[in-house]
């Protein structure tokens, strides 16, 4: 796993991840729930679609919009198995561990807390 201010220096000289931003509707909705309720649901994403060693649907499971966490996963690519891999020296094909779990949620908190409009978030 690598250090968040390394990776979000690495994310800036992306341009398919530094293009991504909350649309108004995914922003009203992160402001409705507030941010623990959204990194909640983060952590159900997560152990859904991506702590499985080999997900069903690697590479598609997350939607690109419509939720906050969909589009910080592909901000700071958390998406998919490969994704982890080369962003976070996550392996692929092995288990997520609670540890790597909140780590991948420690990275979308601090994305969501950087490109939220609210002052409360």
């Amino acid at each position: 796993m690598r250090e968040i201010p390394e990776l979000f220096e690495a994310l800036k000289r992306s341009s398919f991840r530094s293009r991504f931003q909350l649309r108004r509707r995914e922003q009203a909705y992160l402001n409705e729930k507030g941010l623990e309720v959204i990194l909640d649901h983060a952590r159900e994403f997560i152990r859904t679609r991506l702590a499985p060693a080999r997900p069903d649907k690697d590479g598609k499971q997350t939607p690109m919009r419509n939720h906050p966490v969909f589009v910080a996963q592909h901000a700071t690519g958390t998406c998919c198995r490969k994704c982890l891999e080369k962003w976070h020296r996550i392996p692929e094909n092995t288990p997520l561990n609670a540890e790597q779990i909140e780590y991948i949620v420690c990275v979308l908190r601090h994305w969501l807390k950087g490109h939220s409009i609210s002052a409360g978030v």
